[in-house]
């Protein structure tokens, strides 16, 4: 999967950049400001989360359309107004399990997860170094109606060093991904791709490919990647991690 990393040639030519082990001569813990995880920061706009999640709204617990099935009765007084009448309404439930847990063992990494959620359309920050944040909006464990579970970590982190995704990039192919539900059960993913995109590649349209509904069971994992600007305090670019489910429940 050599062929999905970005190679970052120009780091050399950014003097107050500095990749994510602090080399050029600054330690991690030095560095003045927090990590800003925001994947795209503002270019994740609410109109491209909202049309990409909407298009699943209007579908039934088995993904298919809800149509109308007669029309009702013209009404005596102004209180009701005739139109489509519908099946009962089934009650509302999610599709699949929320995730509690996330290991990948081939880089020793066994961490708990917290639900975070997507607010005006910019993802919120994972809570702490060591956690991984589950984005509610996105699918559940099982869903395959949604179908791409979204997940963040922090590379590094501020007077940290090194954090929960900081050696995400060393996964290769047929690498496992093992997320555990609320219910127990695990949910064994194998990874497909990793991809490194500078901010101003993440269009509305590769946000939405990233982070949208998927067609297959999908995990997605989005850490900070590149080089890191102390002029702005944050990293230039994001790593994005694409892993395909292999054990259906």
């Amino acid at each position: 999967m050599d062929q999905h990393r970005h190679q970052h040639q120009d780091r050399e030519e950014l003097p107050v950049a500095f990749d994510r082990t602090g080399r050029a001569g600054t330690p991690l813990a030095s560095r003045l400001r927090r990590r800003q995880f925001v994947v795209g920061l503002a270019a994740l706009s609410a109109p491209v989360l909202g049309r990409a999640w909407g298009a699943v709204a209007a579908q039934d617990d088995e993904g298919q359309p809800i149509v109308s099935t007669e029309v009702g009765d013209v009404p005596t007084s102004g209180g009701v107004r005739p139109g489509p009448v519908g099946e009962p309404a089934p009650s509302v439930r999610r599709r699949g399990v929320e995730p509690v847990a996330i290991q990948v063992p081939v880089i020793g990494l066994d961490a708990q997860t917290e639900v975070k959620e997507i607010v005006d359309g910019v993802m919120q920050d994972p809570s702490g170094p060591f956690v991984v944040s589950w984005y509610r909006e996105t699918a559940n464990l099982g869903d395959t109606v949604k179908g791409n579970t979204v997940m963040a970590g922090h590379v590094d982190y501020w007077n940290v060093g090194p954090a929960v995704f900081y050696e995400i990039d060393a996964l290769s192919e047929g690498d496992e991904i093992i997320v555990i539900g609320e219910d127990g059960t695990p949910f064994t993913y194998e990874f497909q791709w990793i991809e490194t995109y500078p901010l101003e590649e993440l269009t509305p349209e590769v946000i939405e490919e990233i982070v949208g509904p998927n067609e297959d069971q999908v995990l997605t994992l989005i850490t900070c990647g590149g080089v890191f600007d102390t002029v702005s305090g944050e990293y230039l670019s994001r790593t994005v991690v694409r892993a395909l489910l292999v054990d259906p429940v």
